[in-house]
């Protein structure tokens, strides 16, 4: 006889605040190419909650414009494609990357690349390398949070929601097949137990 199915109710992704998200952001060093670059990797994965394989395959033609609006375009597993609107911000971020990057006319090239210290973008980026890259800027932050590749997917769908987003739209956005797996991502409880933990006043 089977027993009861054991079923996750908390995602283990660490998640920023959206403040510390903020801060992260605000503290990369823009004046750089590679800092363009960061800035605008980490907000297409908190803007469209993507995968981080799905932004470091995405092509310079998979950011498009299409009724005045910005759009990105991500390859997903089974070689689907997934389309998502951009918020202002994020196309302000891409739009200052690819200008200074010089690369609008490369469409077929790659998006995210490695930088060289001379020559600019140079090869294709791994996930190790977005990972690097992360564990910098959170130090740099000064954000005591432990942050990975996986974490503004669920920063991003955690503030969404947390903004009277609705959860079926957030897995349209996140391109989850199930909102079960959405609702991982959305760690709002988080707050309110901590809140009621500080009434334990002894």
């Amino acid at each position: 006889m089977r027993g009861p199915k054991y079923v996750v109710k908390r995602g283990k992704t660490p998640v920023l605040a959206s403040d510390e998200a903020r801060t992260l952001l605000d503290s990369i060093d823009i004046s750089t190419l590679k800092g363009l670059r960061d800035r605008a990797l980490i907000g297409v994965m908190v803007y469209t909650f993507a995968r981080v394989s799905a932004v470091l395959g995405m092509k310079v033609k998979d950011y498009y414009t299409e009724g005045r609006r910005g759009w990105v375009r991500l390859h997903e597993k089974g070689g689907k494609e997934h389309e998502v609107p951009c918020h202002h911000t994020l196309e302000k971020y891409l739009d200052e990357y690819i200008a200074v990057a010089g690369i609008a006319d490369d469409k077929d090239g790659l998006l995210f690349r490695t930088t060289g210290r001379k020559t600019g973008l140079a090869g294709r980026m791994y996930q190790q390398d977005a990972y690097r890259m992360v564990q910098r800027q959170v130090l740099i932050a000064g954000l005591g949070t432990h942050a990975g590749n996986h974490t503004f997917r669920a920063t991003g769908i955690t503030a969404y929601l947390k903004n009277k987003g609705l959860l079926e739209h957030a897995q349209t956005i996140a391109n989850h097949a199930s909102p079960r797996t959405t609702k991982l991502y959305d760690r709002r409880s988080d707050e309110i137990s901590l809140d009621e933990v500080e009434k334990i006043s002894i």
